[in-house]
């Protein structure tokens, strides 16, 4: 893949504009799942945060928009989307380091290294379960070339005592992540995404915690939308989703009110 040029490119506003992001108009484009997967991590000015896989850096940015003083480490496979990242970091005067690597071989620094939070959107589906995009940097994104335990494993190594990974995915994968966990994080809690009142969610964000020892936690989904279906033009999402999607706010794990 060539590198990208302005023509092939358009700025995005997220969070009501509080992140302007430049991403490629025919590959990947991010939407609503790294923002909610951003608003739902619980970070502290001065903790150290690591995503696996940060494409165009949309999850860290909106993290960094929302936390200041964070550190903030993004790795990505992908040369031309690391470059990107890059320089969405600087645009949006948030401090990003982006490592260009595979994250089944992450560079030596990089394992000496531990973070509080770990983060991850990886591709939804596996190998040859979907029709593969005519972009290459979109069929990398949404289908997978790295087994999803080892996202999980990868995550966990690189994780500090007590430090949490949060990771969105789809809802029928949630088998393979808990295996995947088992042994390795703890305190594990799911929070499934539904459309609407009555639909079955098809993503979940995983939360877990190194050395944790809570029992697991499977809550009841997060609505995003008003009604039963759609029926005028324009969004429907529910005040509090619109509240993280438009104003920056963080995603409230049930009871953590």
């Amino acid at each position: 893949m060539s590198d990208f040029d302005d023509s092939g490119l358009s700025c995005n506003d997220f969070l009501g504009g509080q992140v302007r992001l430049w991403q490629p108009r025919d590959g990947y484009r991010a939407g609503v799942d790294p923002v909610l997967l951003a608003a739902s991590v619980s970070a502290q000015p001065g903790q150290r945060v690591l995503e696996l896989g940060c494409g165009a850096g949309q999850v860290l940015l909106c993290l960094g928009a929302r936390v200041s003083g964070l550190q903030l480490t993004g790795v990505e496979l992908q040369p031309v989307y690391a470059e990107l990242a890059r320089r969405n970091g600087i645009e949006n005067d948030i401090e990003l380091e982006v490592v260009q690597g595979d994250l089944a071989g992450l560079p030596e620094d990089l394992r000496q290294r531990q973070f509080d939070h770990v983060l991850a959107n990886p591709p939804y589906y596996p190998r040859g379960a979907h029709s593969p995009a005519s972009d290459a940097g979109r069929a990398t994104a949404l289908s997978e070339q790295t087994p999803l335990a080892l996202w999980i494993e990868v995550a966990a190594k690189r994780l500090a005592p007590q430090g949490v990974l949060h990771m969105i995915q789809r809802m029928d994968r949630l088998p393979e992540m808990l295996i995947a966990c088992d042994g390795r994080l703890g305190s594990i809690e799911v929070l499934p995404l539904a459309a609407r009142v009555g639909r079955a969610p098809e993503l979940l964000i995983l939360r877990a915690r190194k050395s944790g020892r809570a029992a697991f936690r499977l809550h009841a989904p997060l609505i995003l939308h008003q009604g039963e279906r759609h029926e005028a033009d324009g969004d429907s999402y529910q005040p509090w989703i619109a509240a993280i999607l438009r104003r920056g706010k963080a995603l409230d794990w049930p009871g953590s009110r």
